[in-house]
């Protein structure tokens, strides 16, 4: 196990009714004016736009708000909101819905206090000097970023990440009702994307690990359990509420501790997510599946000790490649089983892109830490992928 330094402060209001601790929540960091990010009306449909404004005019908080968000946040939308939030005088930032909203009011809390453009955060690596307080209604079980110190954001060509522990929201209200009426399809790429950032932190060359590793393949174990349930009954409300409670666990950063997480994946779906706008949860299902096929035959053994530990699939038997490529097919038949792509065939994109994706991606040199990427290898996953 590696040294580390573990700080997470947001506080998770969790369950039924939890929407109603909001007033006073906004109370605690004595809140003067908010802008509220939001996707669309179903917030309205939901009754949290209606709890929000009777809890802002009930402490006088003067009140602003945008609901176009989009899935794969842009910075142009982020650019309107900082300047709407230093013009209302804004000191609060707060997020309905699940990690677009989220990532967009991180963004925005970075980019009110600061007097250059936002995108410099995510581009030029800029350190913030000052961030403004953010809160979380959640509404979907999927990126995590209600408890994560990361926000992620695209100009159209570039994908690109900020990470600081001033971004983690203050607190999170997590109501699993809110997430029943949720299509299938966006609840089961929600599942993908939980179970993505699973495997990253899993996939760590740190052999010393027994804590982590065990707690992750349980939390995976669960998120499996889980799904199957919200396959036979889609308003299971005790399966959304384990699925959304993992989301968190997934991302907060507890399961990074004394081990270097991987990211590998995740730096290849960013640019198939920003050269096509496919869903994240969905190209990450089908990365998964190619960078394991490829990953297995380079640097077996950690596939092969989740194959071992998660499904059964006998050492004594198997060899660690042969484990290592049944857990890219077990991978495989679990996202198919949501009804989600798992080549990029699937999801009619061909291989014209491949060299400018490649590229990108390494801009600043390799990408993942478990087993390294260049352009080549990733070029090579890709291809895997079709």
């Amino acid at each position: 196990m590696i040294g580390f330094e573990y700080h997470n402060p947001a506080r998770i209001v969790f369950g039924e009714d939890s929407e109603k601790r909001l007033k006073s929540l906004l109370a605690d960091y004595k809140v003067k004016s908010l802008l509220l990010v939001y996707s669309g009306d179903f917030i309205k449909t939901l009754g949290i736009y209606s709890a929000v404004q009777e809890a802002v005019s009930e402490l006088g908080i003067r009140f602003s708000e945008n609901g176009n968000v989009v899935p794969n946040p842009s910075i142009d939308l982020v650019r309107e909101l900082v300047w709407q939030g230093k013009t209302s005088g804004v000191d609060f930032v707060l997020a309905v819905g699940g990690g677009s909203s989220i990532d967009t009011a991180k963004a925005v809390a970075l980019g009110i206090p600061y007097e250059g453009d936002v995108w410099d955060f995510f581009s030029k690596g800029v350190s913030a000097e000052r961030v403004l307080p953010i809160g979380v209604i959640a509404t979907t079980a999927s990126s995590g970023s209600e408890t994560s110190n990361a926000a992620i954001l695209s100009n159209g060509e570039w994908k690109l990440g900020f990470e600081d522990d001033r971004i983690i929201p203050k607190f999170a209200i997590m109501n699993p009702k809110y997430t029943v009426n949720l299509p299938e399809y966006q609840t089961f790429v929600g599942v993908a994307d939980v179970l993505s950032h699973l495997l990253e932190r899993y996939f760590s060359d740190e052999k010393y690990s027994d804590t982590t590793d065990y707690l992750i393949e349980g939390a995976i174990r669960a998120l499996l359990v889980n799904a199957d349930k919200l396959i036979e009954n889609p308003r299971d409300i005790n399966a959304r509420g384990e699925i959304q409670w993992l989301a968190s666990v997934a991302h907060g950063g507890f399961l990074d501790v004394g081990r270097r997480a991987d990211w590998g994946s995740h730096r290849i779906e960013h640019e198939l997510s920003a050269q096509y706008n496919i869903t994240h949860g969905e190209g990450m299902a089908v990365v998964t599946v190619a960078w394991t096929k490829y990953v297995a035959q380079k640097k077996p053994w950690r596939l092969a000790l989740l194959a071992s530990r998660l499904f059964g699939i006998d050492p004594y038997n198997y060899s660690e490649k042969e484990r290592a490529y049944a857990l890219s097919e077990k991978l495989a038949a679990f996202f198919k089983k949501l009804k989600l792509a798992t080549t990029l065939s699937d999801l009619k994109i061909d291989d014209k892109d491949f060299e400018v994706m490649a590229a990108r991606a390494v801009k600043n040199g390799n990408v993942g830490h478990y087993v390294p990427l260049d352009a080549t290898a990733i070029k090579d996953i890709l291809k895997l992928a079709l």
